[in-house]
């Protein structure tokens, strides 16, 4: 990495732009201060200067991507659910296990209107992860402003296998009907 050497500046900001393009995973602002011995607020200052320049970086639970603006195509959808927040785990297990990647959260907020958050799950370790975060945060979830009703940007491989989680979800009550 820099042998414990501080990076600055635009060099550094050269590496993040670098490091994050070629990861296949989401990187850490704890990975990336740690890489280039600078403080994660540091980090944080470098995504928005990178991201005011048009650089497409994503922030989400696991940490920052770069968006590869040529993406394979999926099939993907909009859905509603609700459900407590004890049960966001078993949603998020029921998409991934038939293959699904969820993309983003949105809620419909009285004053804010739409408000979205990047989730970026795709496996179960994701989904464990994010949990876990969840639960050392003691943060709230956006659905917590809706009363549990949100909705989810999902991908996948196929149609199928977005009409087989979304049926998984309705049999457990978490598709929101009219």
């Amino acid at each position: 990495m820099t042998n414990g050497k501080k990076i600055l500046g635009e060099e550094r900001r050269n590496l993040l732009i670098d490091w994050l393009r070629s990861s296949g995973k989401p990187l850490t602002g704890n990975e990336l201060a740690r890489r280039t011995n600078v403080s994660r607020q540091v980090i944080v200052q470098d995504i928005s200067i990178l991201k005011a320049k048009k650089h497409p970086i994503l922030a989400t639970a696991q940490g920052y991507m770069y968006v590869q603006t040529e993406r394979p195509a999926k099939a993907s959808r909009i859905i509603a659910c609700r459900h407590t927040p004890a049960e966001t785990k078993e949603e998020l297990f029921l998409l991934v296990d038939h293959g699904v990647t969820v993309r983003q959260v949105i809620v419909e907020h009285a004053l804010y209107g739409e408000l979205s958050a990047s989730l970026m799950v795709s496996s179960r370790h994701d989904v464990e992860q994010f949990c876990t975060h969840l639960q050392s945060t003691k943060a709230a979830l956006l659905s917590e402003l809706t009363n549990g009703v949100h909705l989810h940007e999902i991908e996948a491989q196929t149609e199928e296998q977005l009409d087989s989680a979304i049926a998984a979800l309705d049999r457990r009550g978490f598709i929101l009907n009219d």
